[in-house]
């Protein structure tokens, strides 16, 4: 089976939580859980192989000419992730079910946290840069929707806010990494690059992709200096907070370091950047989470100090370091999914979080206290818990690490302050929520949650017990295949998960960090007095504030430029273009070529001269508008000629044809405007207009001649050339737009689509007054629908459209296609409505012109698609030759099919801007009912 089931199985399960949410909680979850549990079976089923050491590579050809490849690999690496993933998640959906109120819109939740789930497999999945930064982009904005999920809430609003923003500035950072490493290699490979790791790091330019990378991963993953927006995520809903950060969201950018480790690491840049940010990230997140009084927030700072934990591991140039940091991500993956949903459980019990109020909850929720304790302790690095072998593997490689040379003896010294701090905050953890006297003034009397509320944190504590009692059996292959990969030129180094190693120094390390939390946990209150006479500031506050001087310096720059006044923008427009590229032009010999002009005959110098008129016609004459209209039609006629004339019949076809439309456009708009046009320009901004003009005009015709006047190299050879052979057609231009270039074509028709949906929605009830006269004040005639216009454009509405059938069937070989096709019906179309009018109209025609355009987008869509059925990359055409009765031996192309999507979003599009605006002229006027 394809690994790319698993992504698409979960794109399905985002939409399955709504379409079931009618049918009730249950059902809704128990629905959800279908495509993660399809997902993780798929992932099982190809376990055995990565076991035995095989990597599963699965690829999509999509556009290899910029190395962008869907690819996906499953190895060791990827397999420990998608099951933390996967697993996890499975664990979260189910409690959420308990968690979330009858009142909330369950089907959302789910729906968000899928998306998010999805965007997670993408990433460890990914086998190309460029398909991982997608995904990674999509995990940001994905959280964004979980942790924003109460809306109504400000903190949710906020943190939402600045957890998309921290994370989306790191993400840029990262895709300049990304593309200067694409770059270096010549590839987005994984796994080329991963065998080009001596390539990066010999290159000149590898500090600096270094840096790029680490910015992506410590923003994620919530490293010094920018870990102060994962507190603030807390906002979320707790079983957001359990799975963000304790197998997802914060582990992306600790996949990312474990990913391109075997790439970037190995140098002394690397291990001192990344040491240093975890060795800094550790300390800060233990001490900051023993003055927290918010569960979450103890949970928060914890999982801050846990992380820069694992990124210093990464860090420490020793061989089982990175093994270590992988058997810690798994640990902590475990033990604070289930201290998070146990904080979710107190609070819906109790209705706080806060410490203070919280306590003797023993009494009242044993069993919820049992399961709490058992992950606390784990968390704390107890022995016979899974935190604690993970933990004194930390230790012990903090003894053998050399990387800040003489002064690296700080390093274990501060480990163990560390582990000090981590054991105070879980004792505290438990002592001050469970025992330590009685419950006062709880919104609500504490007890017991639902059985099945409890059954995920009951299975990942017994889970840190069995790693903790019996890590080789249970932990054991899985670390071991995961760490291989991040030795891909060598041999794994030994290493043991044995409980007992003898007494060493890292075991005294544990034990210095047991026995000092303690001491400090019952001694605290001096050092509680001491930080209370700090002020603690609010992260949240001070990125807020920062937002609005942001967005008000935006405003003070916006309204320095912006005084509504459209001369005035295209004037700094036409400023900047003559600063820019008239200095390198003044030298006019040095513009002028070799090649000789061509010579011009008199036709060509009459139409030169019924183009300039035209253009000065309408300047002259702009306060007449119909007549300035006709004259700047006139300029649209010259051209199309012009293209004719230099053999480019498609594009005269099309200018023509967009000359008919953009006259509609104009007409209807200009009905709009104000009768009375103002007062002319005073003459010394007539002047300065006039010698903007004249300077930008020298500028365009003096790089035109630069351009004539020289030889130049063109690729239309390969398009004449391969044009019949590749693209099945005779038509260059046309096998162009729906072959060679049918993405562009795509992206372009998906475009003009949303501006079409884009300006029907503005037009929807738009409040404009209809002119009732014209600017002499005489009466629009009340004959609306001329008999002689109303006979023609029924007589020629076949006929155009005939000749629209011909014009799109002959495009693959002769001038035509879907574009020019599509404008000529629409043109037949409109020209009903102006004859008919839009009650005569509407019931005739019957088309809901949104439908069209999205019919339009989803065959073009399809058509390349569909090429991935045969093995071929995206948008890859066919063609054959067919004896077809009474026709004949006749061409068949699949681009034609990509052609009619192309038709029918032009025609969608065309007909929403021009009828709907028509609307506007007439009692009949748009609304959100109508298409």
């Amino acid at each position: 089976m394809s690994l790319f089931w698993i992504p698409i199985l979960l794109l399905i399960g985002t939409l399955v939580p709504k379409a079931t949410e009618k049918l009730g909680r249950n059902v809704c979850t128990a629905m959800t859980m279908l495509a993660p549990a399809a997902s993780l079976a798929i992932i099982a089923s190809f376990a055995p192989a990565i076991f035995a050491g095989d990597v599963i590579t699965d690829y999509i050809e999509w556009i290899p000419a910029i190395g962008l490849t869907l690819s996906m690999r499953l190895n060791g690496l990827a397999l420990l992730f998608a099951f933390l993933i996967l697993g996890i998640g499975l664990l979260v959906i189910f409690y959420a079910r308990y968690y979330l109120s009858a009142k909330e819109p369950v089907g959302r939740f789910y729906g968000f946290l899928i998306l998010f789930m999805t965007a997670m497999l993408s990433i460890v999945l990914a086998n190309n840069l460029l398909q991982f930064w997608m995904a990674w982009e999509i995990t940001s904005i994905s959280s964004f929707l979980l942790i924003g999920f109460w809306s109504h809430k400000s903190a949710s609003r906020k943190g939402a806010r600045m957890a998309l923003t921290v994370t989306g500035a790191g993400g840029l950072a990262l895709l300049a990494g990304f593309l200067l490493i694409g770059d270096i290699v010549g590839t987005y490979d994984i796994g080329v690059i991963v065998d080009s790791a001596n390539t990066i790091r010999d290159h000149n330019l590898y500090p600096v992709v270094l840096v790029l990378v680490l910015i992506g991963a410590f923003t994620k993953s919530a490293q010094f200096p920018f870990h102060f927006w994962l507190p603030h995520a807390m906002a979320a809903p707790t079983p957001v907070s359990a799975y963000l950060h304790s197998a997802t969201m914060v582990k992306a950018g600790i996949f990312l370091l474990a990913l391109l480790y075997p790439v970037l690491a190995g140098t002394e840049l690397w291990f001192l950047l990344v040491s240093l940010a975890g060795l800094m990230t550790f300390l800060l997140g233990a001490y900051v989470a023993m003055f927290k009084h918010d569960l979450k927030g103890v949970l928060a700072y914890s999982t801050i100090s846990h992380l820069g934990l694992i990124t210093l591991l990464l860090g420490l140039n020793t061989e089982l370091a990175a093994v270590a940091a992988l058997f810690h991500i798994m640990n902590h993956a475990v033990f604070k999914a289930s201290l998070f949903m146990a904080a979710g459980i107190i609070d819906h019990e109790t209705g706080t979080r806060d410490m203070r109020e919280l306590s003797g909850l023993w009494r009242f929720m044993p069993y919820t206290a049992t399961l709490t304790m058992v992950s606390a302790l784990s968390m704390a690095g107890i022995p016979l818990f899974n935190g604690f072998l993970s933990k004194e593997m930390f230790f012990a490689e903090t003894l053998e690490q050399a990387v800040f040379g003489s002064l690296s003896w700080m390093v274990p010294l501060l480990a163990t302050v560390g582990g000090v701090l981590s054991v105070a905050y879980s004792l505290r953890f438990i002592k001050d929520v469970f025992f330590k006297g009685e419950p006062e003034a709880l919104p609500k009397t504490p007890k017991e949650p639902p059985v099945f509320m409890m059954l995920p944190i009951a299975l990942l504590a017994v889970l840190c017990i069995l790693v903790g009692v019996f890590p080789g059996f249970m932990a054991g292959d899985l670390l071991a295949i995961s760490a291989s990969t991040l030795f891909p030129a060598s041999s794994l180094p030994y290493y043991s998960l044995s409980i007992w190693h003898g007494l060493n120094i890292p075991l005294l390390m544990s034990v210095i960090a047991i026995v000092g939390g303690a001491v400090l946990y019952i001694n605290r209150h001096p050092l509680y007095r001491f930080q209370f006479q700090f002020n603690d500031p609010d992260a949240k506050q001070i990125f807020e504030q920062a937002m609005q001087k942001l967005v008000k310096y935006a405003q003070r720059m916006h309204n320095s430029l912006d005084n509504e006044s459209l001369q005035r923008y295209i004037g700094l427009l036409f400023l900047l273009v003559i600063v820019m590229t008239a200095p390198p032009l003044i030298m006019l010999k040095s513009a002028a070529g070799s090649s000789p002009l061509q010579s011009v005959n008199g036709i060509e110098i009459t139409l030169a001269v019924i183009l300039c008129i035209g253009a000065i016609a309408t300047a002259i004459l702009h306060k007449q508008r119909m007549t300035a209209l006709i004259a700047i039609s006139v300029v649209g006629l010259v051209v199309s000629i012009t293209f004719a004339r230099f053999s480019a019949p498609d594009l005269a076809l099309t200018q023509l044809a967009v000359e008919i439309v953009t006259v509609i456009l104009l007409m209807l708009a200009l009905f709009f405007l104000p009768q009375k046009t103002s007062a002319d320009s005073a003459p010394k901004r007539v002047v300065r207009d006039l010698s903007i003009a004249a300077v930008i005009g020298g500028i365009v015709a003096t790089i035109n001649y630069a351009i004539i006047t020289r030889p130049f190299e063109t690729i239309s050879d390969f398009f004449v050339e391969n044009s019949k052979t590749g693209g099945g057609g005779t038509n260059v231009v046309n096998v162009i737009l729906v072959d060679f270039r049918g993405f562009d074509t795509m992206g372009e028709i998906t475009v003009l689509g949303i501006a079409a949906l884009g300006i029907f929605k503005l037009l929807t009830r738009i409040p404009l007054a209809m002119p009732s006269a014209d600017d002499k004040g005489i009466p629009w005639t009340k004959d609306i629908h001329p008999p002689i216009l109303v006979m023609i454009s029924q007589s020629l509405l076949p006929l155009a459209l005939l000749v629209s059938a011909y014009i799109f069937v002959r495009g693959h070989n002769m001038p035509g296609g879907g574009f020019i096709a599509g404008l000529v019906t629409s043109v037949a179309l409109i020209q009903q409505y102006i004859a008919h009018g839009v009650k005569w109209v509407t019931p005739r025609i019957p088309v809901n012109y949104q439908s069209v355009i999205a019919w339009g987008v989803l065959l073009a869509v399809l058509t390349g698609v569909g090429s991935w059925a045969f093995g071929k990359p995206f948008l890859t055409s066919w063609f054959d030759y067919f004896d077809i009765p009474f026709i004949g031996k006749t061409e068949l192309a699949s681009a034609l099919v990509f052609d009619l999507g192309v038709y029918l979003t032009v025609v969608g599009a065309t007909l929403l801007i021009l009828a709907n605006l028509g609307k506007l002229t007439t009692e009949h006027r748009p609304t959100m009912e109508e298409n």
